[in-house]
């Protein structure tokens, strides 16, 4: 009973961890969410100036929706689009508020185990509550007992290398003045200063790649000079650019379009099976060597958007069941496989798939689909719903379905999600299709789709 009193700390206020502490709050238990950010939505606002493809009607959780109703909070036009700050500033910020001391900033976890057990331990280990270790923006360090936990720190903070076998190529960390994991954010003076009349290469086959070529085509109809080198590590086919007109999500297609267009207008020039194995100088500018041995012409900057990767160091301790090609919990692997699965395809799950060996600790979110391309906003909202129930012993409500994707839309090449290219994979993960509908419990039917 006393661990029962214990709080629940979800890791990240994100969308998807907010998401979780207004499930707990409307269960009747305590959360505790630790942002090692100074505001809600840390990651989101480095991705401010990026827009999703889905619009608000199918970014916003019902539970969250609920709290922050009573507030006076006025409820976007569901039928726009908003950019990564309009969602952090409109939705995520508000909901954090709403929480109150529930969200917790400058606390970074840097280690979460068992009271009093490391993972060798097994004597009265599910008996023991959860210790989580936090440093604090101050410089302090803290522990804090939960019952359980809920990670919700996504991806953000571990961008793949461009290296082809998934490490650094050589010399990478080594020009790191010159490279970027990041859509760049051309408004910004410091930042169009960077690219604008260079040359830079673009590596990557995904949102993100796309939305800089696009942005760099259009810095080029400005400053002449200025040319991306697009580095795909396959070749470009029909399926390349995404669906196009034919896509159900307008914007997403639209955007394939315009990376298209780049490349047909000169604006930038794709160069195809290209495995990046080092990066070396050349004076100021930098030169790319493939596995097969081409060398590149020399760019002054280097895009990396291969897509990210989980940080699982500070649950080492724990007893984590996770796949070994994807990093995502076993269950859930084959329902999320890239090679097999699109977002549309993806089966709704829960608590059933998201649990370890560890009782009661769950990966959520982006995080728990470890580096596969597929995830969607509201599949992190169904999987802590699914899970709160569970916490709350309403096993029927945690093994029930609230979430119905059907199969639909245009798959392409690359991957789309509610972050951008959360865990997008160079190699062209699934794509994000728009099902024909929506059910959430009793929610009327609505069109959904990817960031």
């Amino acid at each position: 009973m006393e661990k029962q009193n214990l709080p629940v700390v979800v890791v990240g206020a994100g969308p998807v961890g907010l998401a979780a502490a207004a499930h707990l709050v409307e269960r009747g238990i305590e959360p505790l969410v630790l942002e090692a950010g100074a505001s809600a939505a840390t990651a989101v606002r480095d991705w401010a100036h990026v827009r999703l493809f889905s619009p608000w009607a199918e970014v916003i959780d019902p539970a969250a929706e609920k709290l922050l109703a009573p507030t006076g909070w006025v409820r976007p036009d569901g039928t726009t689009y908003p950019t990564g700050g309009d969602w952090a500033e409109r939705y995520l910020q508000p909901l954090a508020d709403v929480l109150g001391d529930k969200v917790r900033y400058g606390a970074m976890v840097t280690g979460v185990a068992r009271a009093g057990r490391d993972r060798t331990v097994d004597s009265g280990r599910e008996e023991q509550p959860f210790t989580v270790h936090i440093a604090t923006a101050d410089g302090g360090e803290e522990r804090i007992t939960a019952r359980a936990v809920i990670d919700a720190s996504g991806t953000w903070s571990v961008p793949s290398p461009m290296g082809a076998n998934g490490i650094p190529a050589l010399g990478e960390n080594k020009t790191a003045d010159h490279v970027a994991y990041r859509v760049p954010d051309l408004k910004d003076p410091a930042v169009r200063a960077r690219y604008a009349g260079k040359r830079t290469a673009v590596v990557g086959s995904g949102a993100s790649a796309f939305t800089a070529l696009a942005l760099l085509a259009d810095l080029a109809g400005e400053e002449t000079d200025t040319h991306a080198v697009w580095i795909l590590r396959r070749g470009i086919g029909d399926a390349t650019y995404g669906g196009g007109e034919a896509d159900q999500l307008p914007a997403r297609g639209a955007l394939g379009l315009r990376a298209k267009a780049a490349v047909e207008k000169g604006h930038a020039s794709a160069v195809t099976g290209f495995r990046t194995e080092a990066v070396e100088r050349d004076g100021d500018r930098l030169v790319l060597l493939a596995e097969d041995g081409r060398r590149l012409d020399p760019v002054d900057e280097v895009i990396v958007l291969t897509g990210f990767r989980p940080d699982l160091s500070f649950l080492s301790e724990l007893r984590l069941g996770l796949d070994e090609r994807l990093q995502a919990p076993i269950a859930l692997a084959p329902l999320i496989d890239p090679n097999v699965h699109s977002c549309g395809t993806v089966y709704p799950h829960g608590v059933k798939e998201l649990s370890h060996p560890e009782q009661d600790v769950y990966l959520v979110g982006m995080k728990s689909y470890g580096r596969a391309p597929t995830f969607l906003a509201m599949t992190g909202y169904e999987q802590v719903r699914s899970i709160t129930a569970a916490l709350a012993g309403d096993h029927e409500a945690a093994g029930r379905v609230e979430l119905t994707l059907p199969e639909t839309g245009v798959c392409g090449g690359a991957g789309l999600f509610d972050e951008p290219d959360a865990a997008q994979s160079d190699e062209g993960g699934g794509c994000c299709a728009a099902p024909a509908t929506l059910q959430i419990g009793t929610v009327s039917p609505a069109a959904y789709g990817g960031c």
